[in-house]
């Protein structure tokens, strides 16, 4: 299959001024991981040249092998106990207002990782009380009781991502299903937390399969929604289907707003964690994503 052109609405300047140094600096020093890295991210030059970037946590070995992430898969190395207090220092150092924390799916693990992210949210808010919080969490493949541990920790923003619309889940993802992951969404909105998702376009869906997809976030509590371009990370992911152009986004936010979503960030290089204290605020939380001093 021939590859597709990238049009030129999404180039970026990868950036690596002081900020991004200063990023890039904290991350090694505490042997951490991101997705902005191990997601070949488009935005990560922008992010770090903010201080500002997404944590990756359970490792960077995923037991699931979705067909458009460029995350490892494989059989996971042993968690560190110490990686909570390391991703609290760090966001600390790194001196943001909003923090936002993913993960790799752990289905080796008992809980599936849940306990390590309760410790984690646990350690981040005592040792930064001021900060908020984003979670970008799996599904535990549906496991209520493990989503329950971090709804009681009780992030400002619950998030987890659909991906894609009902047709192309088995095709895309791995393990996931498209009903799980809305049951999710409803548990955590149901829970009186926002909760928010990210959809891909670009994979070969119809512009019918996205309004259905956006009506069934909205029915299962989803408020908060983030909607962008599908990029392929390598050669071993699946190809791009088509680049959809920046007018077609502004269609889908106003859509997306028409069906009384709070904020939605739509656009070919939004990301699910992209401006991502842009929600909060919106929300009437923290207005701002400024370094403490």
């Amino acid at each position: 299959m021939e590859r597709l052109r990238k049009p030129e609405w999404l180039r970026v300047n990868p950036g690596n001024n002081a900020g991004f140094q200063a990023t890039a600096t904290i991350v090694r020093k505490h042997g951490l991981h991101t997705i902005c890295e191990s997601g070949r991210c488009p935005n990560l030059g922008e992010c770090w040249n903010r201080r500002t970037a997404t944590f990756l946590i359970g490792g960077d070995i995923c037991t699931r092998s979705c067909k458009f992430c460029n995350t490892r898969s494989g059989k996971p190395l042993p968690l560190d106990a110490d990686e909570p207090q390391k991703v609290a220092e760090s966001i600390r150092l790194l001196g943001v207002r909003h923090a936002v924390i993913t993960s790799v799916d752990r289905d080796d693990l008992s809980d599936a990782g849940a306990s390590h992210w309760v410790a984690t949210l646990r350690k981040i808010k005592e040792i930064n009380p001021d900060v908020s919080i984003e979670a970008l969490i799996p599904d535990f493949r549906g496991n209520a009781e493990q989503l329950d541990q971090l709804i009681g920790i009780r992030p400002d923003i619950l998030s987890h991502n659909i991906e894609t619309v009902r047709r192309l889940t088995p095709v895309v993802r791995s393990v996931a299903r498209y009903e799980v992951s809305l049951a999710v969404l409803k548990q955590i909105a149901g829970a009186g937390i926002p909760a928010k998702s990210g959809l891909m376009l670009g994979l070969g869906e119809t512009e019918a399969e996205v309004m259905e997809t956006l009506l069934n976030l909205r029915e299962n509590g989803c408020s908060l929604l983030s909607i962008g371009q599908y990029l392929q990370p390598s050669r071993k992911n699946i190809p791009v289907s088509a680049y959809i152009s920046p007018d077609v986004f502004e269609r889908y936010r106003e859509k997306a707003l028409a069906l009384q979503f709070v904020h939605v960030e739509s656009g070919p290089l939004v990301r699910s964690s992209y401006h991502s204290v842009d929600f909060l605020s919106t929300l009437g939380g923290k207005k701002d994503n400024k370094l403490l001093t």
